[in-house]
């Protein structure tokens, strides 16, 4: 075998097993995701903000108001535990209830009817205003 085609069977053997190696992670960081309690959630998103880090975020204040950007667009609001779901007193698209999942500071708020999932990061308030 030439040296060249063994670089290539090398190449092509390692990109596959890390790319393994990487589906795997990704496996097993989705099994780490769990349901939040009406209790967690509180406790969890009080005082804090979620985040894509790019086109939207969520402040949680301690009052129960809850502020939204998205897209250059600003909504102010209510947020609510009801039950163990998160429940945004906001204008359609952005209101409704939610089942929030956690795994250390990314979760993903489900909504209970029509939507798809939000999936962000938990952090202090970056902005207080």
């Amino acid at each position: 075998m030439s040296k060249w085609r063994t670089k290539v069977l090398i190449t092509a053997l390692a990109t596959g097993v890390w790319g393994w190696v990487a589906f795997d992670a990704a496996c097993v960081a989705a099994e780490n995701f769990r349901k939040l309690s009406g209790a967690q959630i509180r406790a969890k998103l009080s005082g804090k903000e979620i985040t894509d880090e790019v086109h939207w975020r969520e402040v949680y204040e301690r009052n129960g108001t809850v502020r939204s950007y998205a897209m250059g667009k600003k909504w102010i609001g209510k947020w609510t535990v009801q039950g163990d779901e998160l429940c945004l007193d906001l204008p359609e698209p952005e209101g409704g209830c939610f089942e929030v999942t956690a795994s250390g500071n990314h979760i993903v708020m489900t909504p209970t009817g029509v939507g798809s999932p939000a999936d962000g990061i938990l952090k202090e308030i970056s902005d207080p205003k």
